[in-house]
């Protein structure tokens, strides 16, 4: 993948800047990462762009801009700025009761604290809202967060991938199992975005896919951003890879066997249900950058995009969240509607600017935009979990230390 580095005159140390191509090259070669990409752009323009690896290794097929990979949560702000857009259209309110287009989740019972079973249980004190769901305060969890009601998500395979029935049916699934805490009581990364995505439905009366295509993909010309890949891109479609014990890399998903062939997929997961590539969520990250803007018109007013990338959260996710998994950490990083939002680098441990939103995907990606650099940031490559290595810590240094200006 060719390197283009036009960081000397956007206000970078382009020597600096070019660190980043040996950085990717070092994760590949000692075979921890198949391969990646990044894109890193000051106002509005490529500062740095590159890639290395292979995106089939048993092929040696290489790494392009053009690989479609993954994006796993970084689905969730696409769909919770598609939430937003029907917010703006007057459609609901944020304090509105979920249940109130979603009546399926109208009684539902929350896990008593410390419950040994899944059927102790007391009632839902407080109504969960939209604005519980975008800030990930609403009870709900993933099954990968362990205990009780993560085991019980996991015993019914409940996690919206794209063999399920329907995103309706999911939701029915769903208000079977109680909610982890009382809605707004504390954060936790679940299956929220998710049922925004059936929000989106429900408000706009189309199905989500086809709401994302025309409000948000089609606009920013996000053309292989979908969630599914069609038979004719399939060559351009990563493998997907975990560390095996030696850390070597096992394959965990094809290209040809994937569940996110167009055939294969029923659900849209507007949770983790996107693939998408460099370029294409360059286009969304600098909509986001433009604050709700892009070449095809405004998809969201600046004020509501601020108040998106605004911290929702009394303080940061270490006083609102508990010791699990999240794809950022918790001191110093507080949480928007669909965007992680730094509140003190210092306190976080990260370089970064007070303000600067984003969020990453399981599948080891990130980006995130910069207001006060006029900054954004994607980085691609395809390993699960995100948490194995330290990518996302060790590309922000890269990336801040570069700055010159």
């Amino acid at each position: 993948m060719e390197t283009i580095n036009e960081g000397a005159r956007l206000g970078f140390d382009a020597a600096r800047l070019d660190r980043l191509g040996p950085w990717m090259a070092r994760w590949v070669e000692k075979g921890r990462l198949p391969g990646c990409s990044v894109a890193v752009s000051r106002r509005g323009e490529i500062a740095w762009q590159g890639g290395t690896g292979l995106r089939n290794v048993a092929a040696a097929t290489p790494w392009t801009e053009d690989t479609i990979v993954r994006a796993y949560s970084m689905s969730k702000p696409i769909t919770s700025v598609a939430l937003m857009m029907l917010f703006e259209e007057g459609l609901f309110h944020l304090d509105d009761p979920v249940a109130a287009f979603l009546p399926e989740l109208k009684d539902l019972k929350v896990l008593k604290p410390g419950a040994a079973s899944i059927d102790q249980v007391e009632d839902c004190r407080t109504p969960q809202t939209i604005h519980h769901l975008l800030t990930h305060m609403s009870g709900f969890t993933y099954g990968f967060q362990g205990g009780v009601l993560g085991d019980a998500y996991e015993a019914r395979k409940l996690a919206f991938g794209p063999k399920a029935e329907s995103l309706e049916a999911e939701v029915k699934r769903l208000a079977e199992l109680p909610l982890a805490f009382q809605p707004g009581a504390r954060w936790n990364y679940g299956v929220s975005t998710d049922v925004a995505g059936r929000l989106v439905e429900v408000i706009s009366g189309q199905p989500l896919d086809l709401f994302l295509r025309e409000r948000i993909l089609d606009p920013l010309g996000m053309a292989d951003t979908d969630f599914s890949v069609p038979d004719d891109k399939l060559d351009r479609f990563a493998e997907l890879y975990t560390p095996n014990e030696d850390l070597s890399l096992k394959l965990a998903d094809t290209a040809e066997r994937s569940v996110y062939r167009a055939a294969n997929v029923r659900t849209f997961s507007g949770g983790g249900g996107l693939m998408t590539t460099l370029g294409d969520y360059c286009r969304f990250a600098d909509m986001v950058r433009r604050i709700g803007e892009c070449e095809a018109g405004r998809l969201l007013g600046p004020r509501t995009m601020r108040f998106m990338a605004s911290n929702h959260l009394r303080g940061d996710l270490a006083a609102n969240g508990q010791p699990v998994f999240s794809e950022v950490s918790y001191e110093g990083i507080g949480f928007g509607l669909g965007f992680a939002v730094m509140l003190e680098p210092a306190l976080s441990k990260n370089l970064g600017s007070p303000g600067d939103h984003g969020w990453g995907g399981m599948a080891s990606t990130v980006f995130w935009v910069d207001p006060v650099e006029d900054m954004t940031v994607v980085f691609l490559t395809q390993l699960m979990p995100s948490s194995f290595y330290p990518l996302r810590k060790e590309l922000r240094a890269l990336v801040y230390q570069a700055l010159a200006d």
